[in-house]
């Protein structure tokens, strides 16, 4: 692409509306938050947008007093920084709209968190009508028979067959170009509630055509649409198992990180980077399971800007490539393996680590030790090694 191509693209940026803290759900936590094939809800609509090389960038629209939940949740990403919501969905794409201001995007796509299945087709087709149009919905068109039910003796009878011809049922992301669109948001903030931007863009007498959506950019919002979505992370995919392993030497020195945990001892592991010998061969057990080398090929030693770096960096890496695959991180399991220091009273505080940083729920993740009986360089307590196991779900190649 040349340069002068690239200077005629539009700064699109995605505001992702994830302020609800009630659920329909029947359980504790709110939609967006609730785990889907091993991430949240919310993760996987933004790591869609987020790898998308048309999109500027990806702000959430939250509740603040769920933060810890989101920060949770996005672990690792490169996002901007969130906003705090509003009474109502339409408070809250105001108030993120507002935020955007100093941004000056030219486009906007607004997206319920809700929606994990979004794909870069459709965010392509959203962004492309845009050109032409002030407005763009992404909706599906209705091709079951329609009835107006009756009430009756205590019960709801079928009453007249509703004309289905040019009915469509909203999705999202619906986008717009910003400037006309905050300013119907700032018209609108007054009046009665509109139930979506759409409406919101056609009472300023804003033109919003319908993009084409798909079966599977539904919306969750009952038990019954998890159990779908559930059905839909497991069909499909392919698992495979990658291996790893690493070891570095000790030396003098004040405390050994293993799996993101610095523990107090008396030496620390020599290497390039932090020398986190859980956390390398780990890396090196997604990059296995996917075909994609190893850590020294993603991160050579002779390259001065590793020195010293911290590990997460690393693992988080090789995360972000599983994801780019479409795929996820179904389990890993890691075995430290030394005299010294002891693990055991850290093992919980290495599991919670490597599952924020890899966007898990704590019982994806094992983290065990042992001992060479004395036997080797282990034993000897020269040095420590580590061994590890990853589950990954791929998509199956058509």
């Amino acid at each position: 692409m040349s340069e002068d191509h690239k200077a005629k693209q539009p700064k699109v940026i995605a505001l992702i509306v994830a302020a609800g803290s009630g659920s329909r759900m029947g359980q504790d936590l709110p939609k967006q938050y609730l785990r889907l094939g091993g991430k949240t809800v919310l993760r996987h609509s933004l790591e869609t947008f987020r790898n998308h090389p048309r999109i500027a960038g990806v702000r959430v629209v939250i509740n603040e007093s769920l933060r810890d939940l989101y920060d949770a949740a996005v672990f690792g990403l490169d996002l901007m920084a969130p906003v705090a919501g509003g009474r109502k969905r339409q408070d809250s794409v105001r108030l993120g709209l507002e935020s955007l201001a100093g941004e000056h995007p030219d486009l906007v796509l607004i997206h319920d968190a809700a929606r994990p299945f979004i794909d870069a087709g459709i965010i392509d087709r959203t962004i492309d009508t845009l050109a032409a149009h002030d407005g763009a919905l992404v909706a599906v068109p209705v091709v079951d028979t329609l009835k107006r039910g009756a009430d009756a003796d205590g019960a709801t009878f079928s009453g007249v067959t509703v004309d289905r011809s040019g009915l469509w049922r909203a999705q999202t992301p619906q986008g717009f170009r910003f400037a006309p669109l905050l300013h119907a948001h700032r018209a609108a903030a007054t009046g009665p509630e509109m139930t979506d931007d759409a409406a919101v863009a056609e009472a300023a007498g804003l033109k919003v055509a319908l993009v084409m959506g798909h079966e599977n950019n539904f919306k969750i919002t009952a038990p019954a649409d998890l159990e779908r979505a559930e059905r839909m992370m497991s069909q499909q995919m392919e698992y495979r198992t990658g291996n790893g392993f690493d070891v570095h030497r000790l030396i003098p020195g004040d405390g050994v990180i293993m799996c993101g945990v610095t523990i107090p001892y008396h030496q620390k592991l020599e290497g390039h980077s932090d020398a986190d010998v859980g956390m390398h061969a780990l890396t090196d057990a997604i990059l296995g399971a996917i075909g994609a080398g190893d850590i020294g090929q993603h991160f050579p030693p002779s390259d001065p800007q590793w020195r010293g770096a911290a590990s997460w960096k690393f693992l988080a890496h090789a995360a972000k490539l599983v994801a780019d695959k479409g795929g996820r991180i179904a389990h890993c399991d890691i075995t430290l393996i030394c005299e010294q220091p002891k693990v055991g009273p850290h093992r919980g505080a290495m599991a919670a680590k490597l599952a924020e940083i890899l966007g898990l729920t704590i019982d994806r993740v094992s983290v065990k030790a042992t001992t060479t009986e004395k036997l080797g360089f282990t034993g000897r307590g020269e040095g420590i090694a580590a061994q590890a196991t990853a589950t990954v779900a791929l998509p199956l190649a058509e």
